[in-house]
This record gives structure tokens, sequence and C-alpha cells, in this order.
């Protein structure tokens, strides 16, 4: 079973993605937050596989629970929750480690996608998000920026590069495997080196950096 925790300060929010949620056979939410606080001794307490959070919340917003969370030992898989898709917190919360990104009225199977792709180390953002957070990434500074990221990428072979582009086009792991004919299990042993090699510790980490050395676009 996946284990999920919800973290929003509307009850009644928390209440219809507990009804979503529980509809699944293979889902179970073992607690709910109305603040960032209590969202992090949550997860230190429960262990959750896949945190549900909304960025904006009293006290300790989103964002700062989030990263909070992400920064302890085997952290939970956090998913954002906002009703914002240009949200400058959101660009925030997956550079501070977060798995990925839904806006709240994203359909119902689609939340259940996203979770258990969540859950397996893989992450769920529809394109038109993910080319606004790459579009902000990449609008800085942009000459010294690839030059850089570049350079991140000597120590990958051609096959890490090709599978850290896929990741950059927002392709899933089964997407990956079936475009560059190789096994899923093959594919996820070329992201665990991607992650080692570039100290990424989620696949939106991966993307930027692959969006940033052009091979992505």
């Amino acid at each position: 079973m996946i284990s999920v925790l919800l973290a929003d300060d509307e009850a009644l929010v928390r209440a219809g993605l507990r009804m979503i949620l529980e509809t699944a056979p293979d889902m179970t939410v073992i607690g709910d937050a109305g603040d960032g606080r209590a969202a992090v001794e949550a997860a230190h307490r429960d262990r959750p596989d896949v945190v549900l959070m909304d960025i904006r919340m009293p006290g300790l917003d989103g964002l700062a629970a989030t990263a909070a969370i992400r920064a302890r030992p085997d952290p939970p898989s956090v998913i954002v929750l906002t009703t914002f898709d240009a949200d400058d917190a959101v660009f925030r919360a997956l550079e501070a480690g977060a798995t990925g990104f839904l806006l709240k009225d994203t359909p119902p199977q689609d939340l259940l996608r996203a979770v258990r792709l969540a859950a397996a180390g893989d992450s769920m953002l529809s394109p038109g998000v993910t080319r606004q957070i790459i579009e902000r990434v990449t609008a800085e500074d942009r000459t010294r920026r690839r030059r850089a990221a570049l350079d991140r990428l000597q120590g990958l072979t051609a096959r890490e590069r090709e599978v850290l582009g896929e990741i950059g086009l927002g392709h899933s792991n089964a997407e990956i495997a079936a475009r560059l004919h190789m096994s899923e299990a093959t594919v996820k042993s070329h992201i665990t080196r991607l992650f080692d090699k570039l100290s990424a510790t989620n696949r939106v980490q991966l993307a930027i950096a692959a969006f940033r050395a052009g091979i992505a676009e």
C-alpha cells in the first residue's frame, strides 16, 4: 500500500483529497495536517511514502515544510499543490526538493497517477508547467548558465546524456525505455547514476540540468 499524508489548511480540501485517494485499492491516507509545522511533524512520525503539500498555509508554509521534510534522511516524496500554475513558490518548492507539482483542480485519475509515480520515485508535471519552470531558469543569464551546465555533464556517458535529455522532455521511465530501446530496470540504473553524478535529489532537478545544458529543447 502507498501511504499518503495530506497537508492543507482547508479541511474541505483535505476531505476531498482523502475521498479520491481512498477510492484506490493501493493507497491509504495515514494522516493529515492543517499547517506546515504539523506536516513536518507528521511526516517524521508517520513515515508516509508521499506527502501532498499545499503551498500556502499559516505559520510554516508549504515551501518551508517541503524543504524541512526533504532534508531528513530517506524522506518521502512531496507533491506540491496550488491553485496557481505560475506560482513563484512552486518553482522554489521544486528547487527545494519537491517531486512534482499539481493544480488543485487536477482530475482524480491524474492525481492518483501522480501519487503512484511519486511513490515509485518518478514524477508528474504537466508539459505546460514544466515549460514555465524551464523558461524561468534558462532566461537568467543563458550563456553563463549553459556553459556551467555543460561542464556539469562532462562526467556523463553518452547513454546517460540520452536518458537525461528524455527526462528533460518530461518522459516517464517506461516511455524512456521504449524510446531508447532498453529495459525499465536499465533506465532506473542510469537515473540513479545521474542523481549521484549531478548531485540531484529529484527528477525536476535533472530536467532543469538537461534544459540548462541545451540537451532537451
